[in-house]
Order: C-alpha cells, then sequence, then structure tokens
C-alpha cells in the first residue's frame, strides 16, 4: 500500500486529495488521507463576502470527513506538528473541543509520499499593534467575528441620538484583491442594515469605509487600467481611497502612518499581504526560500527529499517564462493540483522514472465588486495578447472560478 499524506485542506489541498480518491480509491494499492486542523472547508476566495455578511458560510462549506467518504481518502484532523524524513512520519497535534476538552490525542502518520500544501496567513510586517487591533481573513472564524462586530459596531452607532454623531468607520488596510472585493462588498451590504432593525443610521452617509495602501494605485499587481476601472468605480459609491501613505501604529482608536498623520476607525481589517507559516523552517531540515516557502524544484519535489512535494502559497516555484516565482494565486494552485496528477501516476507505477517538469501559465486576475460589477484582464493560453474585460461578462467569468472548484470536488 503507498500511503499519500495531503498535509492542508485549502482549494488545492482539497482538490488534490478528492481527484487522488477518485482515481485510486482504497482498494488499487494506494491510500490517500488529507490533514487539516479544522473540520470542513470553505473557499478562500469567498471569505470576503462572509465578512460583509452576504454569504453565509455554512452553506458553501465542505465537510472533509464527508468528502472523504464519498471520494475514497481519509480525513485526520489537526495541525502539522513536525517531521520525521528518516522514518517518514508526519506529527499531527491534538484536536479539543470549544469547552477544551480532547477530542483526538497527539498522533503520527506514515507516509510515502508527503504533499505540503498548507497556503499561508496574514503577515502584520511587524507593525505595531497590528496583530492586536486589526482583524484578518484567514479562517471563516475570522469574517465572521469581523462579520458580529461589525453589526454590534451598527447596533451601538444606531443608537446615538445625534445624527452628528452616529457613525460606524471602517478602516481596510491593503489595496489588493481581499481588500478591494471588501470594500466594494461592505459597500453594498450595509444597505440591508435595516434587517437588524436598524433604522437611523444612513448606510452612504453614516458607514465610513476607507481603503489604504502604501503604493500610487490600489491593485498595484494588475494592469493600471483595471486599477483605474475599479478606483472610479469604489470612489463613485464611497469608498475612500487613501494612497503612498504606509501604516506605522495600529491602536484600538485607529491607525498612524506617520507621527502625526491618524486615521481614526471603529473596525481596522488587516489585508496588506501574507506570509508562509513558520512551521514550514521547521520540517526537518527542509530548504526554504527568502519568503519562508518550501523551495521546490521544477517537479514540484523539494531540493533535499524526493518523497515530499509542495504546492500553492506554501511552495516557492520557479516561473520559467517570466525569470520570476509562480504567484500565491488560487489559479497557480489549480495548475499545481492538475500537474501532480500526472506526476504522481508516473511515480506510482513507474517509480524509477523521472518526473515531467511544471510550467506555470498566467491566464490573466479577476476582480470581483459585488453587485457593483466585475473586471480584470485576461491573458495567456485563452486570448493572443490581453484583453480588458468588466461588466457582466467579467462577472460571470469571475462566478466561474469557484464553480470550476465546486466541479473539482463534486463532478459536473
Amino acid at each position: 500500500m503507498h500511503r499519500v499524506v495531503v498535509v492542508g485542506g485549502g482549494a488545492g489541498g482539497l482538490e488534490l486529495a478528492t481527484q487522488l480518491g477518485d482515481r485510486y480509491g482504497r482498494d488499487v494499492g494506494v491510500e490517500v488521507t488529507l490533514v487539516d486542523p479544522e473540520p470542513f472547508h470553505v473557499w478562500k476566495p469567498l471569505l470576503h463576502e462572509v465578512a460583509s455578511g452576504s454569504l453565509d458560510p455554512w452553506v458553501h462549506q465542505v465537510d472533509y470527513a464527508a468528502q472523504g467518504y464519498w471520494h475514497g481518502f481519509d480525513f485526520v484532523q489537526g495541525a502539522m506538528t513536525g517531521l520525521d524524513r528518516k522514518k517518514q512520519l508526519v506529527s499531527v497535534g491534538p484536536v479539543f473541543d470549544g469547552e477544551g476538552r480532547a477530542l483526538f490525542s497527539a498522533r503520527e502518520l506514515p507516509y510515502d509520499t508527503l504533499i505540503m500544501a498548507v497556503g499561508s496567513i496574514t503577515n502584520f510586517f511587524g507593525i505595531p499593534g497590528a496583530h492586536e487591533h486589526t482583524f484578518a481573513l484567514d479562517t471563516v472564524q475570522d469574517a465572521e467575528r469581523f462579520r458580529a462586530s461589525l453589526v454590534s459596531a451598527c447596533i451601538r452607532a444606531d443608537s446615538v441620538q445625534s445624527p452628528s454623531k452616529r457613525r460606524v468607520r471602517i478602516m481596510i488596510v491593503g489595496g489588493g484583491a481581499t481588500g478591494v472585493e471588501l470594500a466594494a462588498e461592505l459597500r453594498q451590504t450595509a444597505r440591508f442594515l435595516s434587517v437588524y432593525g436598524l433604522h437611523h443610521l444612513d448606510p452612504m452617509r453614516d458607514i465610513q469605509i476607507s481603503t489604504i495602501e502604501a503604493g500610487d494605485r490600489i491593485l498595484p499587481t494588475l494592469p493600471e487600467r483595471v486599477s483605474e476601472a475599479a478606483a472610479e468605480l469604489l470612489e463613485r459609491y464611497g469608498v475612500q481611497l487613501i494612497l503612498r501613505e504606509q501604516v506605522k501604529e495600529v491602536t484600538a482608536q485607529g491607525l498612524f502612518t506617520s507621527e502625526v498623520t491618524f486615521h481614526g476607525a471603529d473596525l481596522t481589517v488587516w489585508a496588506a499581504g501574507i506570509k508562509a507559516l513558520p512551521l514550514l523552517s521547521k520540517l526537518d531540515g527542509l530548504i526554504v526560500g527568502e519568503r519562508g516557502q518550501l523551495a521546490v524544484r521544477q517537479t514540484l519535489q523539494t531540493l533535499d527529499d524526493d518523497a515530499i512535494f509542495a504546492i500553492g502559497d506554501c511552495a516557492q516555484c520557479h516561473w520559467t517564462e517570466q525569470a520570476a516565482w509562480v504567484p500565491p494565486r488560487a489559479q497557480a494552485a489549480h495548475q499545481q493540483v492538475g500537474f501532480l496528477l500526472r506526476a504522481l501516476r508516473v511515480r506510482l507505477a513507474h517509480p524509477t522514472e523521472r518526473l515531467p517538469l511544471f510550467r506555470y501559465r498566467d491566464f490573466g486576475s479577476l476582480v470581483s465588486l459585488g453587485r457593483l460589477g466585475a473586471m480584470g484582464n485576461l491573458m495567456g493560453g485563452l486570448i493572443s495578447g490581453r484583453l480588458f474585460v468588466d461588466g457582466i461578462v467579467a462577472r460571470i467569468m469571475y462566478r466561474s472560478l469557484y464553480r470550476m472548484h465546486c466541479v473539482a470536488l463534486h463532478g459536473w
């Protein structure tokens, strides 16, 4: 029995475990196990919708154990805590319930092939107060915590008698895709606060949404045309864009961008960047790159262990065409899953044969502005050159990304 262990149940890890289970099942000499600290999966690009209250995560969650039952893989709940490469063992920590009682004790899982797909976490860049006084959007729990705090802040503001003091100030740090999409969703869902019995709070005047970005424009990794169109749309709907200001300190009352410039905020969301999990630098000597990710070859195998692969945000993989690193995008993880399915077929059938080489293809990027629309650029193998898309076409294409993820998990 060849034991394949996939650590991390994000988009890439869950898709890979599902399709490996569908292909090999439990009766053809291959055993597939998925490891994750949480009992269920929600597609991470949906978290800004959960945070704004426009999407119910429980409707879209996938239970790992049930998914494993229907698709031929085993699920082990718990966080990876260590690795013994000589004995080929993965250490998994204990799991406790909400009252602190043990559900699962610490365990060790043997493997013949190990695939790391643990994703990334929010990078606070060592800014004083950022971790303590802001909301991150790494998990469903993070998004739900922000949503509950937003509703509470709105309820308190609605009860203020003086209209001039009736306000909720939301500051979003980071003008990338997550920050921009969250700002758009918040502006739209604010219109429906009356369902909570809030009839005094004006959604446009009293709920102030600001996005602060250290660079010259929002969406800095996308073409300037996309950035300008998104900025124009956000400003039209009352989202304040604060550019060329870098956060120096965060407090419970707001944030400083210099010794004298202070922006007050009732709620602050940190969406300024991501980083690799600290765990990766402690995995029995596996080499990590300058960004803390596992350094992998073009076969997606780690540099010093042929039995260990890495995909997604936790892998530092060379992008041959651009002489750069493969970017931490969902499309990269999706492509790496498809590649690994082919590579593992070779590894399992012909262990001594050389594996194929992974080549990343950039198909462009899309940004959702909720009901306001969507926009982005298409490129690579889809078209010749670049194509700017917006409106209903871009919105349909953005939604199709999630549908493709659903197809990968459940089939057509």
